[in-house]
């Protein structure tokens, strides 16, 4: 569940309480997703600059935002399936590195999340629920429910899962791309299993790049110095009115707790990424079909340009529509409809709120002029398509059956998990040499104990995957089925 930890000067954190070492015996998205109004708002508790003193004007009290956001805010139980197996009291934890008795119970993380729908949908972190066999939701009032895994987007770090319930106290999403340096915000979650925690600060930045999700990972984070700790993940970031605009997911630290900044997702790329996974299974990445270059001092005099912020255009992709749009390679993207564009992460985090099909208005300069252009966005082949999952035809294509263990086999194994394969057809599982009989244990590194595991592991999934398989004279190996 943890990700994978970044350094600079300090290290990043991400948020969720780390794994401890104890142990345990459709409706439509939302009613309404509103934007904030871009009419600048002028009651007496909204945040704003006091030009003639230069200070920040403080609000009387944060009470309204943290009495309409508390109750909307959960915490997040993840129970992992102990890695250990194998035909002896004693097996090697692959996970770990260390042997333990095949009896040691599942371990536990949690973290935070957020309500953003009245019937029980729930925004958290991608490394809140990641490896999770079952996952707990608490609410502010005490009340428990099981909830089941929606889709995961390890890009962005944000994962959806719901709980069955109704009439909830749920969370309105605000368009993150109104937000302004130095407007005060809420923190809420549940640091260190304190639930229902808030805390408050400013934005201090906007559209920072920590490098935290690896190099295909999407950033533009809200930095922020409202203090997060361990257990803030998945939690909500709001503004003074209660909306949500971020999804807090990580702290720069050098001892693992909060030193002073931490940063959340944007509140539009958590829509689009939600909305994608209810309606397509999958998100639906958008590209303009463009070679960049970042720009700064060093990379402006080399290319000869006078802007030192920015996104040079290198050159046009073979795929895209970028080179039909009126695009040039040496133009410099300063602005993406109304949004200014300096860095590589705001482009990116831009792109990332955004579908193949949609239309940008792309703002450039050349040379000694300003032009714009209408550019059509397309998907990493170059077409406006839009990819849906279909868990069956998935399912139907690896042509098995999938049973679960039976206890007797479970205690065997020494496992709580695994499904027997049966009626193996022309399909993906023959391919990949798995025979009737074999007992897959992980995809994925995912422990998997029924059909629908494997239905939401393979969610997301379009190249290969790897089957942690037990074959019928009871050794483990390896299997890649190619999707």
């Amino acid at each position: 569940m943890n990700l994978k930890n970044i350094f600079y000067t300090v290290s990043i954190s991400v948020l969720s309480a780390g794994i401890t070492a104890y142990f345990v015996g459709g409706s439509k998205f939302q009613d309404r997703i509103d934007a904030v109004s871009d009419t600048p708002q002028n009651s007496d508790n909204q945040p704003s600059f006091v030009s003639d003193v230069n200070k920040l004007y403080v609000p009387d009290n944060f009470t309204k935002s943290a009495e309409s956001t508390v109750n909307s805010v959960v915490h997040v139980t993840n129970i992992m399936q102990n890695s250990s197996y194998g035909r002896n009291n004693q097996s090697l934890d692959f996970f770990w590195g260390r042997s333990q008795s095949r009896n040691q119970r599942p371990m536990v993380g949690s973290g935070s999340g957020v309500i953003i729908t009245k019937d029980g949908y729930i925004v958290t972190n991608n490394h809140v629920i990641d490896k999770a066999q079952k996952l707990e939701v608490t609410l502010n009032n005490q009340k428990t429910y099981q909830a089941k895994l929606i889709g995961a987007d390890p890009k962005t770090d944000i994962a959806l899962i719901k709980i069955d319930a109704d009439d909830l106290p749920y969370i309105t999403l605000s368009n993150s791309d109104n937000l302004k340096l130095g407007e005060w915000v809420l923190a809420v979650g549940n640091p260190f299993n304190l639930t229902s925690t808030v805390t408050a600060g400013i934005v201090s930045a906007i559209g920072r790049d920590i490098h935290l999700l690896g190099k295909s990972g999407i950033e533009s984070f809200i930095q922020t110095d409202a203090v997060v700790n361990p257990g803030n993940s998945g939690g909500a970031l709001v503004n003074t009115e209660g909306d949500l605009i971020g999804i807090n997911t990580a702290i720069s630290t050098h001892t693992g707790s909060f030193e002073g900044y931490s940063f959340a997702v944007p509140s539009n790329i958590v829509k689009k990424v939600v909305e994608d996974l209810i309606e397509y299974g999958q998100v639906q990445r958008a590209f303009l079909g463009i070679n960049i270059q970042e720009l700064n001092s060093v990379a402006s005099e080399k290319l000869g340009v006078d802007q030192t912020e920015g996104i040079y255009i290198a050159g046009l992709s073979d795929f895209g529509l970028a080179s039909d749009s009126g695009l040039e390679k040496g133009d410099v993207i300063y602005k993406l409809d109304n949004k200014k564009i300096k860095t590589f992460a705001d482009l990116r985090g831009y792109l990332a709120s955004k579908r193949p099909g949609d239309i940008v208005a792309v703002f450039v300069t050349r040379e000694d002029d300003y032009k714009s252009f209408e550019v059509k966005l397309t998907n990493s082949q170059g077409t406006t398509e839009l990819n849906k999952f279909v868990a069956k035809d998935i399912l139907k294509s690896l042509n098995a059956d999938f049973k679960p263990l039976s206890d007797n086999q479970k205690y065997k194994l020494g496992v709580n998990a695994g499904v027997v394969v049966d009626n193996i057809g022309d399909g993906l599982i023959k391919k990949a040499g798995i025979k009737n009989g074999y007992i897959i244990l992980r995809i994925q590194n995912q422990w998997i104990k029924t059909e629908d595991d494997i239905k939401r592991i393979l969610t997301n999934k379009n190249k290969a995957v790897l089957m942690e398989v037990v074959d019928s004279k009871g050794y483990v190996d390896y299997y890649a089925v190619k999707l």
